[in-house]
């Protein structure tokens, strides 16, 4: 599975989505620039939403650059670490906090003006912060990196109303890969990402020459995805179901709607070339491997940590913890296969489903990812730090390639260190008139993109 990553030219974007494979190519696997091609067919595109005339768009989409006929509006410059974002059926936003900020764990960010620029913040939920938020019936959702807590949003009400009700308790909460993301599975059941707190299983942690363990005893409490019920108080991790195991940790999940099912993308291990450098050269930890895309039904297998996906190859490639030579195939056949696949250390930490609403026709059912950006593909530039798009089917799987939506957060196209990254993408929602919510972790600006029409500039 050898995915390119493409970028539409201006006017043909929602033609390009539609033929998949006519797309003007911005970034192949390996990082370089290829020649654009013309789509010919063309698209009926959607009815903008109602709001769209009153709405204050940025003169530069806030920084960011988008396809043709989409437009941003700079909702707020910066309300400090935002983790995931939810937005109600009101449009009001709803964002995780990565640690306390003014007084609270979570910001309620309104526009009472229909400019769709934030004049009211509210911190609120001073008892938790983290990653994982979501919205349920009159409930506001929380994910530590401990626990799922939830509070009361009576209709009406903007702010959620505490104390806060423990759901679960007791999560493992370590300090590589604690963020505990959350969703709904239309149910009755919340599922939780339970990170695996190690780079490869190894008997000593990112330790040269240190074997991978086998079987992995992590597997058993870690790495994978876990189910509770939704509406019962006092759950501890061994009530739950071991939903999914083999993931390493997936910052980016949810659940599928329009497919009735999960889906998640995995971070990737790190320091191939580090740990194994009689194996693997800078070049090739820079691309591998994989950040990988899966559909996860219940029992679902991934290949964490005893292999890897080579998204250059194709090939589920055994560990090097676990006796691989950098080409050695797994045949057991045991491990699920990615549903799509991106470069390597990109850091996928948020994605949403997209119903069509307010936008062409193509985008029905559509997968965002927003991709933090890799720390540790030195000496090469850093990547990520942008938005994509993937066309999906009917069936649920990918339909034609993935495409840069929006892009420009990195600030620089030579980013050799996150810190000096100008923004990093953090979390995706779609609004209710099918607006893109984009969130950035370092200050906590929030977009929001909207389709205008194909002559926008």
């Amino acid at each position: 599975m050898n995915t390119t990553i493409r970028t539409p030219r201006r006017g043909v974007f929602a033609a390009s989505l539609v033929t998949a494979g006519l797309l003007a190519p911005a970034l192949s696997i390996a990082g370089q620039p290829a020649t654009p091609t013309t789509p010919t067919t063309p698209v009926t595109p959607a009815t903008p939403a109602e709001p769209t005339p009153a709405l204050a768009f940025a003169p530069d989409n806030g920084g960011l650059t988008l396809p043709a006929g989409f437009r941003a509006v700079l909702v707020h410059p910066g309300i400090g670490p935002i983790r995931h974002i939810t937005v109600r059926d009101d449009g009001t936003i709803y964002a995780a906090m990565r640690r306390t900020t003014n007084g609270g764990g979570v910001a309620v960010v309104r526009d009472t003006t229909g400019d769709g620029r934030a004049d009211s913040v509210v911190h609120a939920c001073p008892e938790v912060f983290g990653t994982g938020i979501a919205l349920r019936d009159e409930w506001h959702y929380f994910g530590t990196d401990s626990s799922i807590v939830r509070y009361r949003l009576p209709a009406g009400a903007f702010v959620p109303e505490g104390p806060p009700e423990t759901i679960v308790s007791g999560l493992l909460d370590e300090r590589q890969h604690a963020a505990k993301p959350i969703t709904f599975d239309g149910r009755g059941h919340v599922l939780v990402t339970i990170g695996a707190p190690s780079n490869a299983c190894q008997a000593q942690d990112r330790t040269p020459g240190s074997p991978g363990m086998d079987p992995c005893p992590l597997l058993e409490v870690s790495g994978g995805i876990w189910r509770f019920d939704a509406d019962r108080p006092g759950q501890t991790q061994a009530d739950g179901l071991r939903y999914a195991t083999g993931l390493r940790h997936c910052v980016a999940i949810a659940w599928n709607r329009g497919q009735d099912e999960l889906y998640v993308v995995q971070h990737g291990r790190d320091q191939l070339n580090t740990l194994y450098p009689d194996t693997y050269d800078a070049a090739m930890n820079a691309e591998l491997p994989a950040e990988e895309v899966h559909r996860v039904p219940e029992g679902f297998v991934g290949g964490w940590p005893f292999t890897y996906w080579n998204h250059l190859t194709g090939k589920r490639i055994v560990a090097p913890e676990y006796g691989g030579d950098g080409r050695q195939v797994d045949e057991t056949g045991r491990f699920a296969a990615p549903i799509q696949a991106f470069p390597g250390h990109w850091a996928p930490n948020g994605m949403c489903f997209h119903d069509g609403t307010g936008m062409p026709e193509a985008f029905k059912g559509g997968l965002f990812i927003a991709w933090h950006g890799s720390w540790n593909r030195a000496p090469l530039r850093q990547g990520g730090y942008k938005v994509t798009f993937s066309p999906m089917g009917d069936d649920g799987l990918p339909k034609g390639e993935p495409i840069v939506f929006a892009d420009g957060f990195a600030g620089t196209e030579d980013l050799r260190s996150p810190r000096d990254a100008r923004w990093r993408p953090m979390g995706v929602a779609v609004g209710p008139d099918g607006s893109l919510y984009i969130s950035d972790s370092t200050k906590g600006t929030i977009w929001r993109v909207v389709h205008v029409g194909e002559d926008a500039s």
